[in-house]
C-alpha cells in the first residue's frame, strides 16, 4: 500500500505534469479522465488537494473510488468528504467547479461496481487486497 508520502509525491508529480505541459499530459491516467478535488480539511479546516482518476462520468455526475491502492484504510480525501461534501472539481485541468460529494448507497454502488472495473480493472484486484468496502463518491453540481 502507498504511504502518504508517496500518495503526496505522485499527487506533486502530476500536477506538475499538467501544469509543464499545460494540460497535454496528465488529463488522463490508464483511459480515465483525471480530476484534482479540493476538500476542506475535517480536522484542519484548511483545502486540501487530491489528483484522482474518474472511471464514469455520466452527464454532470462523476464517479470517483476511494480505493487507496487496495489499503485497510480509507484515503484522507475520503474522510474530508464524508464530514464535509461541499467539494472543489477542476476535471482535466478545466475550471474548478462547486460540487457535492455523496457516498454511492448500497443499490448504486452494486449497479456502479461492475462499469468501475470495467473501466479498470484494477480497481477489482484494489477490493480483493482489503477486507473494506471501497466507497464510490457521486460528485454532482452544486445548485
Amino acid at each position: 500500500m502507498p504511504s502518504d508520502l508517496q500518495l503526496k509525491i505522485m499527487n506533486a508529480v502530476h500536477r506538475a505534469l499538467l501544469t509543464v505541459s499545460g494540460g497535454r499530459i496528465g488529463n488522463s491516467v490508464l483511459g480515465m479522465a483525471s480530476l484534482e478535488l479540493t476538500t476542506i480539511g475535517r480536522k484542519s479546516g484548511t483545502p486540501r488537494k487530491s489528483m484522482l482518476t474518474a472511471p464514469i462520468i455520466d452527464g454532470d455526475t462523476i464517479v470517483v473510488v476511494a480505493s487507496r491502492g487496495g489499503d485497510d484504510t480509507h484515503p484522507a480525501w475520503f474522510l474530508n468528504l464524508r464530514d464535509n461534501p461541499d467539494v472543489e472539481v477542476s476535471l482535466r485541468n478545466g475550471p474548478e467547479r462547486p460540487m457535492l460529494a455523496t457516498v454511492a448507497t448500497a443499490e448504486q454502488r452494486a449497479e456502479l461496481w461492475p462499469r468501475v472495473v470495467a473501466a479498470y480493472k484494477g480497481y477489482g484486484d484494489y477490493q480483493k487486497k482489503t477486507t473494506r468496502e471501497i466507497p464510490l463518491v457521486l460528485l454532482t453540481p452544486r445548485t
